[in-house]
């Protein structure tokens, strides 16, 4: 596995170079930690090159249509490509603006772990979690389970993969926690260190704010910060992931994902910006929790977090906005063999892997 190094920068970003915050308004084999991505074909996309040739359908002219055939001027030839550009751009925005229409959901987040049982045992003894399913895949020697706090047509829940003989993993500096909602942190707390679970940081008002938190650690030491709040429907609601420029990342998040700045937050003292990023409020929905540490460019990703899924109502066109927007695609999109599920699978600037599974297939799939 590459690992990517810290990279010091003299350089910290101004607050005010980012944007005011926003109004309020899969299944296992996708995580396969040591395969490589499948590039099965599938059929092609027919917004993927645009620039590269005039559509026959545009109506230049007979002046035109001559051009491109070898006659005339220069300057018609050019007038010509000038409307080809055209055309292309207005395709690009239409595709963009679809995915703001797009029915998304962040679906579930995909981690590896060293012992699914002692795992399973602490979410659900410690975080109050349910075991929604389980699943092992012996001619590919692994195991999924699922968990979450409501079932997975309507709640963002948790998919850890079991890699058979594989007992522990480098989680890297890139990752930073995933978030839980609870009534009261405290009595989180006192339930966790009663079953041995550690806690590294008591109950307390977060720095320069009233919200009551704390943070502990899971068998496998992925660390997860809880958030008092009153009842929720979306009690797993952040996944906090560094980036090395933030204004790249939103940028990216918001076109290609679709996804809306909810709030930016600079804490200077401590040199840090966040910007939290999803489909709907914090309080109601799961969000992103971007974070740019002064200075810090790149990070080590390890090999214990996979990805995030998110739901689509089309695979094809969330592909070609992602090439727009300037991500890369390690899955072409289309059907699972054997499942028919489409998905589409990238990376964001900063490397984080997304998966894009169809709404349909995905409820197809759970039933």
């Amino acid at each position: 596995m590459v690992r990517i190094l810290p990279m010091a920068s003299s350089i910290r970003p101004s607050l005010s170079s980012f944007r005011s915050a926003a109004a309020a308004g899969p299944p296992s084999r996708f995580a396969a930690p040591f395969a490589s991505p499948s590039h099965n074909s599938c059929r092609p996309l027919s917004l993927l090159h645009l620039g590269s040739a005039v559509p026959q359908s545009l109506s230049f002219g007979l002046k035109a249509s001559k051009l491109l055939r070898g006659e005339g001027s220069s300057t018609a030839v050019s007038a010509a490509g000038n409307i080809a550009q055209a055309s292309t751009a207005a395709t690009e925005e239409n595709v963009l603006e679809w995915v703001k229409k797009d029915k998304r959901r962040l679906l579930h987040v995909v981690y590896r772990v060293g012992d699914l049982d002692r795992t399973i045992k602490f979410y659900t003894e410690c975080l109050g979690m349910k075991l929604l399913r389980k699943r092992d895949i012996p001619e590919e020697r692994y195991t999924n389970a699922f968990l979450g706090y409501g079932p997975e047509d309507s709640h963002f829940v948790i998919e850890l993969t079991y890699n058979y003989g594989v007992d522990k993993y480098d989680i890297g500096a890139g990752f930073g926690h995933f978030g839980i909602a609870v009534e009261d942190v405290t009595k989180t707390v006192d339930l966790i260190k009663a079953k041995g679970g550690k806690v590294t940081r008591e109950p307390g008002p977060v720095k320069g704010g009233k919200t009551i938190i704390a943070f502990i650690e899971d068998p496998d030491g992925y660390k997860f910060e809880l958030l008092e709040r009153g009842p929720t429907p979306e009690p797993l609601c952040q996944v906090m992931l560094r980036v090395g420029d933030l204004e790249r990342a939103i940028n990216f998040y918001e076109k290609a994902y679709g996804m809306e700045l909810l709030r930016t937050r600079d804490n200077a003292e401590y040199k840090y910006t966040v910007a939290m990023m999803g489909y709907g409020p914090e309080d109601k929905s799961a969000v992103i929790e971007l974070t740019y540490n002064y200075g810090v460019s790149e990070y080590d990703k390890g090999n214990a977090y996979a990805q995030i899924a998110i739901g689509t109502d089309d695979v094809y066109k969330t592909a070609e906005a992602i090439r727009l927007s300037g991500g890369k695609i390690t899955r072409e999109p289309g059907p699972l063999p054997g499942i028919n599920t489409k998905i589409t699978a990238c990376l964001d600037p900063d490397g984080w892997k997304t998966v894009f599974v169809d709404n349909i297939d995905f409820l197809k799939e759970l039933e």
